[in-house]
């Protein structure tokens, strides 16, 4: 009977069953290949696996070894293992993914070296995980509009506002909602304090670098321009709030909550914020592009997700709400970032 060996997709062969045995032994066919009768398969009933073959017509084969173990690693060569080619600059300037890989993994390692700790440790810690979350922002959202040089601007315009208003003026204290959100009043009433105080105010400060874009930008931004840019305005805010609790709240809690807090400051919570910023910029796109509707989508720019944010805030007080409302929360907020990017031809076409 004769067989044909695929491999990849690709058919070698006829072979009899003599040949296919010496193949095995001689390590140019596996065990693991496939063989079919005819060089035309496709379906999976038509393959059959060398080992089921071999077991049904009682081969049993040993695999030749080339020598023994120095042999064998004097053959793989020192070139194999040590590339001579890593040690010319070029092959580094012409791969940048070495670099950028190579970046991405030591940068904590250095800055726990290099950098001196207390806010500015935490500071460059926290730059490292924005990295991380634009890569992946980049991947998911980017559109042709977005370039770097904005992303940067807004990421560090974000992070200036938030210095001068919260740590340098103390701005937000002036919203005397904010007194609302202590926790001996009951929860209906920390509700109404968290969405006027924390999350209008938060929102409104990330909306500024959007509005400072779409004031100076030259071109029509499409919605997932702005939502990109939210998601860096949000990532922004959320890292640098995450520095300040790590370098307060944080610092009063016992060994492992704090470690785990710390992790949760620099991707979950940053995410979530970003994601918050994101909703904004969606509707901000409209309100720039569809204006006879401006006044609705600016309100909902900032009404949306700063009830989101008060309501997830609210929740996080006890463990109970924090699991079965905060968390799904956060979930669903995902769900409609990806909604109203699903649909945002629908929504265009009403507005037209």
């Amino acid at each position: 009977m004769q067989y044909y060996v695929y491999r990849n997709g690709n058919p070698f062969g006829p072979y009899n069953l003599d040949d296919i045995t010496s193949l095995v032994k001689s390590g140019k066919v596996l065990e693991c290949d496939k063989l079919a009768l005819n060089d035309a398969a496709s379906k999976d009933d038509d393959f059959v696996a060398v080992r089921d073959v071999m077991k049904e017509n009682n081969i049993t084969v040993k695999v030749d070894e080339a020598g023994n173990l120095v042999t064998q690693l004097r053959h793989i060569s020192r070139d194999l293992i040590f590339p001579k080619e890593l040690k010319d600059k070029e092959t580094w300037k012409s791969d940048t993914r070495l670099l950028v890989l190579a970046a991405i993994g030591m940068f904590p390692l250095v800055a726990a070296y290099l950098v001196p700790s207390g806010w500015l440790s935490f500071y460059c810690i926290s730059l490292y995980f924005s990295v991380v979350w634009w890569s992946f922002f980049n991947y998911m959202f980017k559109s042709p509009q977005v370039t770097a040089k904005t992303s940067v601007t807004i990421f560090f315009l974000m992070q200036a506002i938030v210095f001068i208003a919260w740590d340098t003026l103390g701005l937000p204290n002036l919203n005397f909602f904010y007194g609302a959100t202590n926790e001996q009043y009951p929860m209906w009433f920390q509700l109404f304090g968290f969405v006027f105080g924390v999350g209008f105010t938060e929102e409104f400060a990330k909306m500024l670098p959007l509005i400072w874009l779409v004031k100076k930008t030259k071109k029509p931004l499409v919605p997932q321009t702005l939502v990109f840019y939210g998601l860096i305005s949000g990532l922004a805010f959320g890292v640098y709030e995450g520095v300040q609790y790590q370098m307060t709240t944080n610092m009063q809690l016992d060994g492992s909550d704090r470690f785990l807090m710390n992790i949760a400051r620099l991707t979950s919570l940053p995410f979530i914020h970003a994601i918050w910023c994101a909703i904004g910029g969606f509707f901000i796109s409209f309100a720039v592009l569809y204006p006879r509707y401006r006044k609705g989508l600016w309100a909902l720019a900032l009404v949306i997700p700063a009830v989101l944010h008060g309501v997830y805030d609210t929740m996080c007080g006890n463990w109970l709400t924090s699991i079965f409302v905060a968390i799904p929360l956060c979930v669903f907020c995902v769900g409609l970032l990806v909604h109203y990017l699903k649909n945002s031809g629908n929504y265009q076409n009403r507005l037209r």
